[in-house]
């Protein structure tokens, strides 16, 4: 069995999320959004054992930088983690703000990165991507189809020439060859088809230096990802949220992970990479759900001109932390070489891991 000790583990997508109402911009979507990320957690989570979620008020805070620094180190295997603020503008702050990107750089350089995030039909996003490079030096950037205005809604699509194009060349420009999107899962009461992936293919063609990362890659559309994966080399699939169907619902993420594989081969395995979403997601049920994972002899049956290989410990490393680190440019060893005496492996060496969300700010008491 897969040892997460010993195995580096980046997580590519983090939030401190600012769920409560008075951060509400657009009051229906904001609501819309926060509910469907709660609904997603609790109705996955609190089926695989006691102690691994918390109430709903709990929940609905605004989390801090230090919450999720805690529950990523002291309270999970994870090493190191990329920071994402969000452009969410249903939230004054965009959900996650700007100000705790610059925060987690101050206080763990050695544990985060992060990425800048704009949204690309506001007048000032140029102007606000090199305020972001130049305030918290980040290592890609985070998109959403989605605009919010206090009480409207627009869409955009990554294979936009004047829109999304412009985006991208000055990315290159200020050194961002990592572009994330948002897609499959469509946020809050907003159009489905903007969230599909297939709006990737053209800039994948036409900009091959940069890595283009679909988020949340197979939830949805799962097949017409797979296709983009085989035909892309630039493409990859950020699995946030896939390790919650892992821990919560594994039927359903063998079939999805499956249909990448059977689709684009085991290559695939290293065009994904890991993600948790916390904090909104704890990260170790995760993790160990996916250090556990088989495919059924039933699943490798329905393979495309043969039986699908069985995942293993080798390809599940390489999506636990090695893709990520080789995309980042990263050398694992040199980076767990600065971690081996901070606060919190020395903690961990000592005590061993925390229970889930006890290093948070959350009232034991909230913890179900």
């Amino acid at each position: 069995m897969l040892d997460l000790e010993e195995t580096f583990v980046y997580d590519a997508v983090v939030h401190a999320y600012n769920f409560t109402e008075e951060n509400y911009y657009n009051a229906r979507h904001a609501e819309a959004i926060r509910e469907m990320i709660y609904q997603a957690s609790a109705v996955a989570v609190p089926g695989i054992d006691d102690g691994k979620f918390i109430t709903r008020d709990a929940f609905m805070r605004n989390w801090s930088p230090e919450d999720l620094a805690n529950q990523l180190f002291y309270e999970s295997d994870t090493d190191m983690a990329t920071f994402q603020p969000l452009p969410l503008y249903a939230f004054n702050d965009g959900l996650c703000a700007n100000e705790h990107a610059a925060e987690v750089m101050e206080q763990w350089p050695q544990r985060f990165d992060t990425f800048a995030t704009i949204d690309p039909l506001s007048d000032d996003w140029e102007e606000e991507l090199e305020k972001q490079v130049e305030w918290f030096d980040p290592t890609g950037l985070k998109l959403y189809p989605s605009s919010w205005t206090e009480n409207s809604h627009e869409y955009w699509l990554m294979d936009d020439e004047d829109v999304a194009y412009p985006v991208f060349e000055k990315a290159l420009e200020l050194g961002l060859d990592l572009v994330s999107v948002h897609k499959a899962v469509p946020f809050g009461p907003v159009p489905q088809d903007p969230y599909r992936p297939g709006d990737v293919d053209m800039p994948a063609e036409n900009f091959p230096e940069i890595d283009f990362s679909i988020v949340h890659g197979g939830m949805a559309f799962t097949e017409e990802t797979a296709w983009q994966l085989a035909r892309f080399p630039n493409v990859h699939v950020c699995m946030e949220a896939l390790g919650i169907l892992c821990a919560g619902n594994p039927a359903v993420f063998e079939d999805t992970l499956a249909e990448l594989i059977k689709v684009a081969g085991p290559s695939a395995y290293d065009q994904m990479y890991w993600s948790s979403a916390a904090v909104a997601f704890h990260p170790q049920v995760q993790l160990e759900a996916f250090r556990d994972f088989e495919f059924s002899d039933e699943a490798r049956d329905k393979g495309l001109g043969g039986k699908l290989p069985q995942i293993t410990d080798e390809d599940k490393r390489k999506v636990l932390g090695q893709n990520y680190a080789d995309l980042r440019g990263l050398d694992v060893e040199e980076a767990r070489s600065e971690l081996g005496d901070d606060e919190f492996s020395q903690t961990v060496a000592e005590d061993g891991k925390a229970a889930a969300w006890t290093t948070t700010s959350v009232d034991p008491d909230s913890i179900v």
